[in-house]
């Protein structure tokens, strides 16, 4: 192989030899980059930086590594390179390859190699980047193989064609000109240009700024309740510490006890909180038969870690146990004395559990959160500040404040800092948490941006992606992702990518006079949809991107919508620190007055619904159109559909699909939205418009109408009449609020949750904190008062009973 090596790269490659010592004494990491169009010499030369590697790094380091290599089967070119580089991998003299795709890189997470080669010459998704260079250990070396230096910039990666939509087949190239500029801009990294054998980059560090990442000495605690085994599977301090505190679970809660554990990537808080769960089975299972722990996250895969350290912790401790697979994935570890479960966000508050565990809670929408804490009384929550799988801070802002205000919640907090694969200040986790702006932060407010919030003295601003990712528009860049970061429960890389690349995305934000961005706003362009397309849209066919139309042709059927055009908002959220101040709304205004002013047709958005959100949406003139049938099994929420209609034609479009949106929400909360926080359910009942005009007198038959006053005045019980109260609180919720019965603000809930959801009365007590006495008196009292209603006649000077000859039929249906 030294043949066919250029004498520039081997200078390189001893550049990063000769600090191999000091990186290996560290434990730092460095990042190779081999650009270049002839794919087998980029094989070569990763081959050749890995085996001059190994043989350096052996001399500080006597031990045997592992290399992962992920690539792209589906290209010949990648299997070619791939082929060239694994017969060379044959020969390592100290090093173990494995090969294996990007769609299966989420097995790796949790592992730990000494040496990573990562292909990007087809595609460079920055979630790859942030998943897999956080698993290479201190002394080891990242390589990237990538395109042609000068063409990557332009190079039509797999990533930016699924941004592309079809009004806008070509996407921009910016992401990958910020990516490269950050690998030229940072210490620890080399870049060296195949075609042209050059050195791009030379191999620097400054040493100085490495004093804190030495080896560690891990030191025991003296006296725990724990067994000392567990403690010696901790690799760090902060482990030690975080199994420690989970101790304090033990002892039975007066009322409810949080941990939480939060800390960036790589420093073992998932490998922590298993061990800790495992001791806490120990101990429990001398008091209780069968302790429980529930373990939740975004996805099976988030848990990995999670279920390979619990089970060396049992190993650890003798036990004996089944392990429950499930699409590859570990769910569960079982025996006679214990379980360890896996189950989905959305199912986690109606199972008890002695522990329930939280892994990746910043990927958890803060609304579900919630509902776990208030259903267990032991939980912890370990979730990631900086990292792809989700934001930390946003999570420490938003669900710790309302836990701590909580009296009878009491809250432990430990931050881990100490990185388990490699040490203090990586220069590669430097690079990527750049890169990827994975430690993004709103800018700090002073006295004249409150007063500028205040007095509404603020600027709409449009950008170009051009600019936000370039040198001088970075730190506006950072501002605006790090709303986003605060804001929302889950932000990606892969976001990152799409505000740089996706061709129909735009980005705006509100300021302050001063130039800090105090609301940040990311658009999709959608429609029109090409006439061909419509038919197959109506079938049930797919469109990328295009989510308004698509759905609203799919649910609302009025076919002529697909020939609008519109902006529907992917995100809007305002800084953290000055929410609640009108700034979203203003923020809103502006861009429906541009919208109007590009000759658009409307304005949407999607959310996952929760009364705050929806409240804001309807107080900005937003229309409810559609809702799922079913709630996303992370966030908890149904997912809905809002529009601003722009002009006259979109006006029409959007009333029909408003009063149909009602009829279908009022026949079907007793089946898809019986579980449907109340709040929500009356807000869309309430802000939507009527479907009667008027009522109709013979909406009841009369066997009804006399069957309804039995239950208003005698005996009969809720349940007897149980489909008149549904009837009649369709009617109420479809009549004009002037055209209705006079019903309170109780009696209104009761005829939501109880007649229309049909919730039980154990239900509604907890819902509306009244005894069920009190709520079946209610349910009479509304009975009396939609018989008069409907009869004219007061329930008392009625005269009961039929005959044959009076019924003339009615209504059996509604509507």
């Amino acid at each position: 192989m030294a043949g066919e090596i250029p004498s520039s790269f081997n200078k390189l490659l001893s550049t990063i030899g000769k600090s191999e010592e000091f990186l290996v004494k560290r434990r730092l990491r460095s990042l190779l980059v081999i650009s270049g169009s002839d794919g087998e010499k980029l094989g070569h030369l990763a081959a050749r930086a890995i085996s001059y590697h190994e043989r350096v790094r052996h001399r500080y380091d006597k031990r045997k590594y592992t290399g992962l290599y992920v690539y792209h089967d589906e290209f010949p070119e990648a299997e070619s390179m791939k082929e060239v580089f694994e017969g060379h991998a044959k020969n390592f003299k100290y090093t173990k390859f494995e090969f294996d795709v990007y769609e299966k890189s989420e097995k790796y997470l949790g592992k730990t190699y000494s040496y990573l080669v990562l292909d990007l010459t087809r595609d460079l998704k920055p979630n790859d980047i942030g998943k897999l260079t956080g698993i290479v250990e201190g002394g080891g070396l990242v390589v990237f193989l990538t395109p042609s230096w000068e063409d990557w910039d332009s190079h039509l990666t797999i990533f930016k064609q699924n941004l592309t939509v079809p009004q806008f087949p070509e996407p921009r190239h910016v992401f990958i000109t910020w990516f490269k500029s950050k690998l030229l801009e940072h210490e620890g990294v080399a870049v060296y240009d195949s075609d042209e054998n050059r050195v791009l980059k030379k191999f620097a560090l400054d040493k100085e700024k490495y004093s804190e990442a030495a080896s560690r000495d891990v030191v025991m605690p003296e006296e725990t309740l724990f067994p000392r085994e567990l403690y010696e599977l901790a690799l760090t301090n902060d482990q030690v510490r975080v199994v420690e505190l989970m101790e304090w679970f033990y002892e039975k809660p007066k009322g409810k006890k949080v941990l939480v554990v939060t800390a960036d990537r790589g420093r073992g808080k998932s490998c922590a909180v298993a061990i800790g769960s495992v001791g806490l089975i120990h101990l429990l299972s001398k008091v209780k038969p069968k302790p429980r722990v529930l373990v939740t996250a975004p996805s099976p895969g988030s848990v990995q870690s999670f279920f390979t350290m619990a089970a060396t912790a049992l190993d650890a401790l003798g036990y004996k146990y089944d392990v429950v697979k499930k699409g590859g994935d570990v769910i569960e570890l079982r025996s006679s004395r214990f379980s360890i479960e896996y189950w989905e966000p959305l199912s986690v508050p109606k199972i008890k559990a002695d522990l329930v565990v939280v892994d990746e809670a910043s990927g958890i929408h803060v609304p579900m959160l919630y509902k776990i804490w208030e259903a267990h009384r032991r939980t912890v929550y370990a979730t990631t500040i900086h990292g792809y799988e989700g934001a930390g801070r946003g999570f420490s802002v938003r669900f710790l404040r309302r836990v701590k205000s909580d009296k009878s919640t009491e809250v432990l907090e430990y931050e881990m800092t100490e990185p388990i694969r490699y040490g203090r200040n990586d220069p590669v986790e430097v690079w990527s948490f750049k890169t990827l702006l994975l430690d993004a932060e709103p800018a700090e407010l002073d006295e004249d941006d409150l007063r500028d919030i205040d007095e509404k003295n603020l600027v709409y601003i449009s950008y170009d992606p051009s600019y936000l990712f370039s040198k001088s528009g970075e730190e506006e860049l950072r501002q605006l992702f790090g709303i986003y970061v605060l804001a929302h429960y889950r932000n990606e890389p892969d976001d990152l990518g799409m505000l740089a690349d996706a061709p129909h995305h735009l980005i705006r934000a509100v300021k302050t006079r001063s130039g800090k961005i105090v609301c940040a706003i990311q658009i999709a362009e959608e429609g029109p949809i090409p006439e061909s397309m419509v038919d197959e849209l109506l079938k049930g066919g797919r469109i990328p991107g295009n989510i308004i139309p698509d759905r609203f042709l799919k649910h609302t059927r009025l076919r002529e919508f697909g020939e609008l055009k519109g902006w529907r908002i992917v995100r809007i959220a305002t800084h953290p620190s000055v929410q609640g101040r009108g700034i979203g709304s203003w923020g809103l205004k502006k861009l429906i007055e541009e919208a109007t002013l590009r000759g658009l047709d409307w304005v949407a958005s999607g959310f996952g619904v929760n009364e705050e959100l929806l409240k804001f949406w309807v107080k900005n003139g937003f229309k409810t159109v559609h809702i799922s049938p079913d709630r996303n099994p992370v966030s908890g929420e149904y997912t809905i559909l809002v529009v601003y209609p722009l002009n006259e034609r979109t006006r029409g479009f959007v009333e029909v699909s408003e009063r149909e949106f009602k009829a279908k929400l009022l026949l079907s909360l007793p089946i898809n939205y019986r579980d449907m926080e109340p709040d929500v359910a009356k807000l869309l009942v309430d802000s939507t418009p009527p479907i009667l005009e008027k009522l109709d007198k013979s909406y009841l038959t009369p066997i009804q109408m006399d069957r309804l006053w039995v239950y208003c005045l005698g005996p009969m019980t809720f349940e007897a009449a149980a489909d008149l109260m549904f009837k009649l609180a369709n009617l109420y919720f479809s009549l004009p609020a002037g055209s209705r019965p006079q019903l309170s603000h109780l009696e209104e809930f009761v005829l939501l949750t109880k007649a229309l959801q049909g919730r039980s009365w154990e239900d509604l007590e907890e819902i509306l904190k009244k005894p069920a006495k009190d709520l079946h008196k209610v349910a009479h009292d509304i009975a009396c008062k939609m018989f008069e209603f409907l009869t004219g006649v007061k329930p008392e000077d009625y005269k009961p009973g039929i005959r044959l000859g009076d019924y003339g039929g009615g209504r059996l249906l509604f509507l």
